[in-house]
């Protein structure tokens, strides 16, 4: 070939595929910015979804998070629970055991009950047993202080009565307290044969009714002395007294046989010689004169079966002088226990006692005697009989 045709070919050829290029290029570009136009869009477009979907985001990132810290609550909740279910399952388990416990403790409860009800059936009649006798016991009872009581007037009968005491003594006073409703202590009086009046102060063997049928059988001897006997004289009317008491105690069914009898003193007041004569068995006499006590000793046995030998009694004589305080007693004040300390009241401060009450009237020294006993026994129970008198010359 021609080698200007094929330069003319080949410039041909470049600008073809120049011209190829150029329209490659300009279709590319043309591409490109459809293509930039297109991204362009979507990016606006993705832009406008993510705007809109951004709240929806920041929502659902809220809700998420509700609800995860709704799912940690639950869960927590749900542990708690799990917690609790197990102290409840713990405590049935604890309640059936003390049900079970309960149920054993009702058992025997049962038991008792049972028991209980069958002992009170037991107690219901033993309670109607011994209301029976609780009736019966007090109609006795009621039956025996009715005898005491009339035993009282009986032994009250046969008591120097105040008539008596009121004609022939010019001043005195009795202090009687019985530790029961008889006594065993006893007062006695009579006017004798040679005008002088007897008085006897006397503590029988025992108190009570033991006690008041002893004083009966002492009176009665003491009156068979005077009246039957015709007897003045102390020593004589206790000597007399004690052979009796001796005869009618031999067959008391004891191995010694008439042991039983009295302390006593008998005063014979001759008021017209102002003279006392007495003897004495066991209990002492007064005399307060002149602000002085003056003690006559007893002879230190009772009337009754003695110890040893039987001696006859001792008897006294004395002039009286105006005013003297004559007292005769029994052992019941001074053996009283009481006090703060719970012992005796004794001989020496009842000694006292009535020497610092001397000077007053005889109603007062009485009642003053009468009121520190009281105040003496407090609460303790009355050890024996009391009887003591005085008569002022």
């Amino acid at each position: 070939m021609n080698p200007s045709l094929q330069i003319i070919f080949l410039i041909a050829l470049i600008i073809m595929l120049i011209l190829s290029a150029v329209i490659l290029i300009v279709c590319n570009k043309k591409k490109v910015a459809n293509l930039t136009h297109e991204k362009a869009l979507l990016v606006e477009k993705i832009k406008n979804q993510k705007a809109l979907e951004e709240p929806k985001k920041i929502e659902s990132e809220t809700e998420l998070k509700k609800l995860e810290e709704k799912n940690r609550k639950l869960w927590q909740m749900s542990e708690t629970v799990h917690k609790e279910r197990k102290k409840i399952e713990e405590q049935n388990e604890l309640l059936q055991q003390e049900k079970q416990k309960l149920e054993l403790a009702k058992q025997k409860l049962d038991e008792k009950v049972k028991k209980l009800w069958n002992t009170s059936t037991v107690i219901h009649k033993e309670k109607e047993r011994i209301n029976e006798l609780k009736i019966h016991i007090e109609h006795k009872h009621q039956e025996i202080l009715d005898s005491v009581n009339y035993a009282q007037r009986i032994q009250k009968a046969l008591l120097a009565n105040k008539k008596l005491l009121d004609e022939n003594l010019p001043q005195y006073f009795v202090l009687f307290m019985p530790k029961d409703i008889v006594s065993g202590d006893f007062y006695w009086a009579h006017k004798l044969a040679d005008g002088s009046f007897s008085i006897v102060t006397a503590d029988s063997t025992g108190h009570g009714v033991p006690g008041a049928i002893m004083s009966i059988l002492n009176i009665s001897c003491l009156n068979e002395a005077v009246n039957a006997q015709h007897l003045i004289e102390p020593d004589q009317i206790l000597n007399y007294t004690r052979k009796r008491i001796m005869e009618h105690m031999a067959n008391d069914g004891s191995e010694e046989g008439g042991k039983d009898g009295m302390d006593a003193i008998i005063c014979n007041f001759n008021f017209q010689s102002n003279e006392i004569a007495f003897a004495a068995a066991n209990n002492p006499l007064w005399i307060i004169r002149q602000n002085e006590l003056i003690e006559y000793k007893a002879d230190k046995m009772p009337v009754g079966k003695p110890m040893g030998e039987i001696l006859p009694f001792t008897q006294h004589k004395f002039t009286t002088q105006k005013n003297d305080l004559i007292i005769m007693i029994t052992d019941g004040m001074a053996d009283q226990f009481g006090g703060p300390k719970g012992k005796k009241f004794m001989y020496k401060p009842l000694k006292e006692l009535i020497l610092s009450l001397a000077n007053k009237n005889l109603d007062e020294i009485k009642n003053t005697i009468e009121q520190n006993f009281m105040d003496w026994k407090g609460n303790h129970e009355q050890v024996d009989d009391v009887c003591i008198i005085g008569v002022r010359i």
